[in-house]
């Protein structure tokens, strides 16, 4: 059945889910910061809403991007590495507000597996485990989390991602040459924007709502290994890795996604 649907934030992932979800039959609304994007998603068939927020005010189109939807995908990082001042939570807040006043009945927040704390014992991190990383960003994604998954107006699933990676988007290429590298045993945690596409597709599907889930692709390489064995298929330099201390990390388990959804991941690490 086709849907009408927002989405708050057409970058690198959302634009192309919107693209898909719009090759899907549904009909999809856009929020982008810039007009200069218009062009490109009127081209991919979404109906593009100019929005930015701050903590103190919506600006732009919120009601229009809203109208008439009745599931809302919010694809928003926090920026907090550009703006560490910045208060991604009384935006979000404020984006709640206008949710309430909207016809949306269910709200897709895409978050990330970083709420998890990085620890010495490597633990696996299921939907049950603790979301109490200490890093301003975190803090930030799980105080958002909890403005939406709270909110009697409107069922929201919560969606964890590892680390994004695509065709034209790895971080090998980040760290290729770099020394000192930390953590070289911490597992991978990695998911293909292919496969966070599908899985969102896969929500919408089955209508899995007030529920959270953890997504990453199933094999956990160690950091060194994985990085080393892209560098050489890349034909970069290795990243150097720092042995002197015990690796901290995670290890995320999506077996929810695959059982819950029957998603079979298309990218493997």
């Amino acid at each position: 059945m086709n849907k009408h649907i927002s989405i708050m934030g057409c970058g690198w992932l959302g634009l192309s889910l919107a693209a898909e979800l719009v090759k899907n039959g549904h009909l999809v609304k856009g929020s982008t910061t810039s007009t200069d994007k218009f062009e490109l998603l009127k081209a991919a068939g979404i109906a593009p809403f100019l929005v930015t927020i701050s903590e103190d005010n919506i600006h732009g189109h919120i009601e229009d991007c809203l109208k008439d939807s009745e599931v809302l995908i919010i694809n928003i990082p926090p920026g907090l590495r550009k703006d560490p001042s910045s208060d991604f939570t009384k935006k979000m807040a404020l984006l709640c507000q206008h949710i309430e006043d909207s016809d949306i009945k269910n709200v897709l927040y895409v978050s990330s597996t970083s709420v998890y704390e990085d620890t010495l014992d490597l633990p696996l991190i299921t939907e049950e485990s603790p979301t109490d990383a200490p890093s301003a960003t975190a803090k930030q994604l799980i105080a958002a989390e909890h403005i939406f998954k709270t909110n009697p107006n409107f069922q929201t699933t919560i969606l964890r991602f590892g680390g994004l990676i695509g065709d034209k988007r790895h971080p090998a290429k980040f760290l290729s040459g770099r020394t000192n590298v930390k953590d070289p045993e911490a597992p991978v945690n990695l998911i293909h924007q292919q496969d966070c596409i599908g899985i969102i597709k896969a929500i919408l599907k089955h209508e899995k709502w007030q529920t959270e889930f953890n997504a990453a692709a199933p094999q956990h390489r160690t950091k060194e290994a994985y990085y080393n064995a892209i560098c050489d298929a890349k034909n970069i330099p290795r990243p150097q890795f720092d042995h002197s201390e015990p690796s901290k990390g995670k290890r995320i388990d999506s077996e929810k996604i695959q059982q819950t959804l029957s998603y079979q991941f298309v990218h493997a690490l």
